[in-house]
């Protein structure tokens, strides 16, 4: 009896691992804005056991920081320096599959409320070589 209790919890370890969300790879979406659309490309990694990754748009390149994945819930921050003044726009949302939903959260203008934004966010395909 006690051999098939272990089995089973070997087994539901085994499936819980294998269902873990996998945030590797190029992710695509488009901003909305007042000035016009924002097209934005992450591109996610796991280094040493953390979450990584490289965020991109009109504005230039940067490194995230902050970044967090637990289960199915993403979290990571993006640092812009305009005109020497640092914004941090913070982005959360859920990982299913090839599919990232959620809010940012960016600072409001001149020092006002803060300005929550949907993010819906699709895998690139990955591209096949040769």
């Amino acid at each position: 009896m006690k051999t098939i209790r272990f089995l089973c919890l070997l087994l539901a370890v085994g499936v819980t691992s294998a269902l873990a969300a996998d945030p590797t790879g190029s992710w695509q979406w488009t901003s909305h804005s007042p000035n016009g659309d924002i097209p934005t490309t992450l591109k996610l990694e796991v280094k040493d056991g953390q979450l990584a990754g490289a965020y991109s748009n009109q504005f230039g390149d940067t490194a995230i920081s902050n970044a967090s994945l637990k289960e199915d819930a993403i979290a990571f921050e993006v640092v812009r320096d305009f005109g020497g003044t640092k914004y941090i726009v913070k982005y959360q949302g859920k990982l299913a599959g090839d599919a990232i939903s959620g809010t940012i959260e960016a600072p409001g203008h001149d020092g006002g409320a803060s300005v929550k934004l949907d993010w819906n966010a699709k895998r690139a395909p990955i591209e096949k070589k040769g």
